[in-house]
């Protein structure tokens, strides 16, 4: 049974003082939010390479974390390096290709079979295609290459500002360096900050949101990675323009379940570009694309969710729709992300403290019931 504490002047006095310390701290995160991103940066990095670092040491037989965690450092960066090396000028002769075509559907009078000349006008009258297509050219890609020289014979000569964004990066980097150092340690000083009579449980909650966490985002960049790939592969079979930087935001968008349905309306729009342009006829190049999306979707749903994540995603696709619902509307872009593996973790908690508890006191119940008739 409850007791109702009363509020007498010494629990008031310290309900007011944790209202008022409440209310310091969020105005001191807001005051040093500049100071504190690149911190929150810095953990979301090591967090997201801290698998690397233990494989590393246990393919490499390395006793500390320093090795480890500069050899992690320099395969990252190989890594990256490298797919830049074989997207970037991909990409750039993709984007050419686009602005080209931009160029010509933009003075060009051309009808589609099914599809109204309505569309034609109103996607000419709201979106400059000139513009867009002067963006994407190779020579915008140039410009912007020698702005980043420029920029960086400023940073030498001088400009304040440029020289605090590159420190700023300088400081994220020596943030993610020393906290691959010493990510257990500092683990576990969080740990200790917790108070001891509220440890046990909030250990608990901890480690079952870190191991969702961890089995579901971790598992679902894999998953998104070679979606996005094989979409890629997919929209250069078929001579889709842009087909790399499509499918590869295919993938992006697939770290949040269903919301790679978004693509079509671009998918839709290149290929009715293509088509105006002098390419492939529309209704060809759009069921191709279709054909791609079904493909690599039955790809993901048979053999990359199950061999990866498992039953991660074994929820119902209206509970999807529900959760991806609620999680964004209280937290935005980042609820949509979180809205899987904390809607799971929710029923796990449901059934273990509710529903469980109650069928066993029915199964009790029972027994007794069958034993007195007995």
């Amino acid at each position: 049974m409850l007791i109702r504490q009363r509020y007498d002047l010494d629990r008031t006095v310290r309900l007011v003082i944790n209202c008022v310390l409440f209310a310091g701290l969020i105005w001191l995160v807001n005051t040093l939010k500049g100071v504190l991103l690149p911190f929150c940066v810095g953990c979301l990095i090591a967090y997201l390479f801290e698998p690397f670092v233990q494989f590393n040491r246990q393919l490499l037989k390395l006793k500390g974390r320093v090795a480890a965690t500069f050899v992690t450092l320099f395969e990252m960066t190989f890594f990256f390096m490298a797919l830049c090396y074989l997207f970037v000028p991909m990409i750039i002769k993709e984007s050419s290709q686009m602005a080209a075509l931009l160029k010509t559907y933009a003075g060009s009078e051309f009808n589609i079979p099914f599809i109204p000349d309505s569309l034609h006008d109103f996607l000419r009258k709201h979106v400059d295609f000139e513009f867009v297509a002067s963006k994407l050219s190779h020579d915008e890609w140039v410009k912007m290459i020698e702005e980043g020289l420029s920029a960086s014979r400023q940073v030498i000569t001088g400009s304040l500002t440029l020289i605090m964004s590159l420190f700023s990066w300088i400081i994220v980097f020596l943030y993610v360096v020393f906290i691959m150092i010493d990510y257990e340690k500092i683990s576990a000083g969080f740990s200790r900050m917790v108070m001891p009579k509220y440890r046990r449980i909030v250990f608990k909650i901890g480690r079952d949101v870190k191991n969702s966490m961890n089995h579901y985002f971790r598992g679902q960049a894999l998953v998104s990675f070679i979606v996005g790939i094989l979409f890629s592969i997919g929209f250069l079979i078929i001579g889709l323009p842009m087909a790399v930087v499509l499918g590869m935001f295919i993938g992006l968008l697939n770290m949040v379940p269903y919301l790679q349905l978004i693509s079509l309306i671009p998918t839709t729009l290149i290929c009715i570009v293509v088509s105006v342009s002098g390419g492939t006829a529309f209704w060809t190049l759009f069921w191709e694309a279709i054909a791609v999306y079904c493909i690599v979707q039955a790809i993901q749903d048979l053999i990359l969710t199950p061999k990866i994540i498992g039953k991660a995603m074994s929820l119902n696709p209206a509970l999807i729709f529900l959760s991806l619902s609620v999680w964004g509307t209280l937290f935005g872009f980042i609820g949509l992300i979180i809205a899987i593996p904390l809607t799971t973790l929710l029923l796990a908690y449901y059934d273990e403290y509710f529903i469980r508890p109650h069928e066993r006191r029915q199964h009790i119940k029972a027994k007794i019931s069958n034993r007195q008739k007995g």
